[in-house]
């Protein structure tokens, strides 16, 4: 069992924007966290995901990896790349989520970084139930129409105070409402997650991860060095990013 990282993570929550607040409690949680978490994750590959097809998403990486590129549009030619692994039952990412997603979806917008996110599903064998690998499903699925980082972006908004909750179907719906999935766009979203038609992706990028050595979450690469444990701030994680830009 996970230690609760409550009191330390609850300065990393903004109010408005980007979080100025030094978060160094989420990458203390990171690491004490880690071997547990190194644990699941080893034990991960034990259970498969649901029945659907073998489709990778729209803006999957090539490569042994296979993260999806969160970028709506194409990123500055000097841009460095951002790895992001994360669950999304993972009280500790959902934190970092709040502390850093601002900053982070900033500079996607603007083109400053590559974003790559690893959708990681393993908590599912511990929290004994199947919200990781359906979360996991339905955002790939958003990326399929477009909306992969609004529809992330609402996923970790509305995690449940208490880790093993999970999500609802009807929650996922509301998600796709929320990431502003209308139309045509809805009823293709709606067929894709209801088919698990992303769910051996799902597993894959679980098992890409292990392979890669990634054994906590969240872990943020950036140009492939892991600087999970360097970040204190928003400003630090921009700063970074900038001295890597080419």
């Amino acid at each position: 069992m996970r230690p609760d990282a409550s009191k330390k993570l609850k300065a990393a929550t903004p109010k408005k924007g980007a979080n100025p607040v030094i978060i160094g409690g989420v990458v203390a949680a990171v690491v004490i966290v880690g071997v547990v978490v190194a644990i699941l994750i080893g034990n991960s590959g034990k259970s498969g995901g649901a029945s659907g097809g073998s489709a990778q998403p729209a803006g999957v990486v090539s490569g042994d990896l296979g993260g999806i590129l969160a970028n709506a549009s194409p990123a500055k030619s000097n841009a460095p790349t951002l790895d992001l692994y994360e669950d999304f039952q993972c009280p500790v990412c959902g934190q970092l989520e709040k502390a850093m997603g601002p900053s982070i979806a900033s500079m996607v917008q603007a083109g400053d970084i590559k974003l790559v996110v690893h959708t990681l599903s393993f908590l599912d064998d511990n929290l004994n139930n199947d919200s990781s690998k359906r979360s996991a499903n339905a955002v790939a699925c958003a990326s399929d129409v477009g909306k992969f980082l609004a529809y992330h972006a609402a996923v970790f908004a509305a995690q449940p105070a208490q880790e093993g909750a999970g999500y609802t179907d009807a929650q996922l719906t509301e998600f796709a409402t929320t990431a502003g999935i209308t139309g045509t766009s809805l009823t293709t979203w709606q067929k894709c997650t209801s088919s698990g038609q992303h769910a051996q992706y799902v597993t894959d990028t679980q098992s890409a991860a292990e392979k890669a050595g990634v054994n906590s979450t969240p872990t943020l690469k950036l140009n492939g060095k892991d600087i999970t444990k360097t970040l204190s701030t928003p400003e630090a994680l921009i700063a970074q990013v900038k001295a890597a830009t080419k």
